[in-house]
């Protein structure tokens, strides 16, 4: 899963995305989406955006050296039963545009 850039930074992730399979309602549940810079140049994330307010993403801020990795961190506060498919958009300094990562899963009573 990586993203190229040549002689610029490049993202490759653990994973895009993540299944909290069933989780119970009111119980806010977080995962980690790790990456490393496999680029020649410092990558910099400049901005993460959840889908809906439900979910509260975090995430490095400081330049990211090659070799070297970073992560965003998402939140999904499992207020309202059933499915949930949400998305995070991670805006960056790598050609291609920004990264989708996803979250699923069911909150059940």
């Amino acid at each position: 899963m990586a993203q190229s850039a040549g002689k610029g930074p490049a993202f490759k992730w653990n994973e895009t995305e993540h299944d909290f399979g069933k989780i119970k309602k009111g119980v806010p549940v977080t995962t980690t989406f790790s990456y490393t810079n496999v680029g020649k140049a410092p990558l910099s994330v400049t901005d993460v955006k959840a889908s809906c307010g439900c979910t509260a993403p975090d995430y490095t801020k400081e330049l990211v050296a090659p070799g070297k990795t970073g992560n965003v961190k998402a939140t999904y506060n499992a207020a309202s039963p059933g499915t949930f498919l949400k998305s995070i958009t991670v805006t960056s300094n790598v050609e291609g545009g920004p990264v989708i990562l996803t979250i699923k899963g069911e909150v059940v009573d």
